[in-house]
């Protein structure tokens, strides 16, 4: 978190990172890399792992903003209110799909799909009447068959992947959703205020779908609080507070291409701690995704947003 208006974000280009900001932007790949292990080893409810990730984002970084933000939050007018709570109810409906998924595919096949976010994103703002480069529909055409290679080898797997690959696009879909609305929020909110509240936001739809669900919301382990308690301090903190740094002083292109080392990153962790070991032909169709999405980070368009615009 910062204490100042987020600085007019740098121009999307690869030029070489300062070397403090490459450390840090490996912390942050490292911190967001354990978010899916660390889902999948918690034996609590997906949903009530979802909310109590964004209701504990919620509440530690509310009194930052509540002591040197007040100000800010007393003039908030009802346009960044309301794009603020958008943001969150489309977030609270990226984890409701994305981390259910990963009961019934691996880490490596569910944090690949998610991480077609800016595929998603480049189509609904060609669906918003904005111009889109060739190079990006190249990188779209390239990832969607790497979805398409990828669905098929887990199918062949187990026929219930299916079910988490298809929870984990949809996952992705709303995440451009969220990372679009919350680019236009960021415009008049400043970060700390609108992470706050786009938690808290996504926290009480999480909350909603998880009691008519019927899943428990306490009773859990102390090991599964242990892990929610990392995955909220880790993934859900200082992964996007790492990121959001770095913003400053390094392009968001090169911070979008970092973070796609979730993917190979998440693989290892969890073939290591859960010993989820992929389908050798899991990864053809990851690099596929890999590339296409590089293509349509590096195409230059600043209509296209990415996970590192709004927060």
């Amino acid at each position: 978190m910062t204490d100042s208006v987020p600085p007019v974000r740098p121009a999307p280009t690869l030029a070489r990172p300062p070397a403090g900001d490459i450390v840090l932007l490996g912390l942050a790949v490292l911190f967001i890399s354990s978010s899916g292990p660390i889902i999948a080893a918690i034996l609590a409810p997906a949903l009530a792992i979802a909310f109590w990730r964004c209701m504990l984002g919620s509440v530690l970084t509310a009194p930052w903003v509540l002591f040197r933000r007040r100000a800010e939050v007393a003039a908030l007018t009802r346009r960044d209110i309301r794009l603020t709570v958008y943001a969150g109810l489309l977030l609270g409906a990226h984890f409701a799909t994305w981390i259910p998924s990963l009961r019934f595919t691996t880490v490596a096949s569910s944090t690949a799909l998610v991480a077609t976010q800016p595929v998603w994103a480049a189509l609904i703002a060609k669906w918003r009447g904005q111009h889109i480069p060739r190079r990006a529909w190249i990188g779209i055409s390239i990832a969607l068959v790497g979805v398409i290679v990828l669905t098929g080898v887990d199918v062949s797997a187990d026929p219930r992947h299916l079910i988490g690959d298809a929870l984990a696009l949809v996952g992705a879909v709303l995440a451009a959703a969220y990372v679009t609305v919350a680019e236009s929020a960021r415009q008049s909110v400043s970060t700390p205020t609108l992470t706050t509240g786009l938690y808290a936001s996504a926290a009480a739809l999480l909350l909603v779908i998880t009691l008519i669900s019927g899943q428990a919301l306490v009773g859990f382990s102390v090991r599964d609080w242990v892990l929610i308690g990392l995955l909220t301090l880790g993934a859900q903190l200082m992964g996007h507070t790492l990121i959001n740094k770095v913003l400053s002083t390094t392009s968001a292109t090169v911070v979008s291409l970092a973070i796609l080392f979730e993917m190979p990153g998440a693989t290892i962790i969890a073939a290591i701690a859960l010993g989820q070991v992929p389908p050798w032909g899991v990864l053809p169709a990851a690099a596929l995704m890999f590339i296409g999405i590089v293509l349509v980070i590096r195409s230059g368009s600043r209509t296209v947003p990415t996970e590192t615009s709004p927060v």
